[in-house]
């Protein structure tokens, strides 16, 4: 009888350690998926919007807010799965979210008809902060912390 209980335990314990790493999986399949959809559209020479001089630079500003807006919330949705400490969480979105960025502008330098500009990098650095932010503060629930 003893050792049925012990193997339900174990059990029980496994299929819990499961389950949290489907969440682990599935949370860092929807980063890679989101960096890898921002990698595409920065590497596409011109998007042809066909849209005026302002509405293109206004649109353009948008997309790469709500971009690295995206990014930084599946960040922090994807370490907090690992049970670290909000702050550290927070951090290490910040960090991850910054540095792909820089390594997105510095991918558009190589593409024909695209620039890296420092304007792009501070829109982005603006959008993670705020997400930043917002989750520090708990404006934002993101579930269960």
């Amino acid at each position: 009888m003893v050792r049925l209980r012990n193997f339900g335990f174990f059990f029980y314990r496994f299929m819990l350690k499961m389950k949290l790493t489907g969440r682990l999986v599935k949370n860092w399949l929807l980063v890679f998926f989101w960096a890898g959809f921002i990698f595409f559209l920065s590497g596409q020479p011109d998007l042809g919007l066909g849209l005026s001089k302002n509405w293109s630079f206004l649109f353009s500003y948008l997309a790469h807010f709500l971009e690295y807006t995206i990014l930084t919330f599946l960040l922090i949705a994807a370490f907090r799965e690992h049970r670290l400490a909000r702050k550290t969480v927070l951090i290490l979105a910040v960090l991850f979210a910054l540095a792909y960025a820089f390594s997105d502008e510095y991918h558009q330098s190589f593409i024909a008809g695209r620039q890296a500009t420092v304007q792009d990098v501070l829109v982005d650095s603006l959008a993670v902060f705020l997400v930043a932010w917002l989750a520090k503060r708990k404006v934002v629930k993101l579930t269960k912390w």
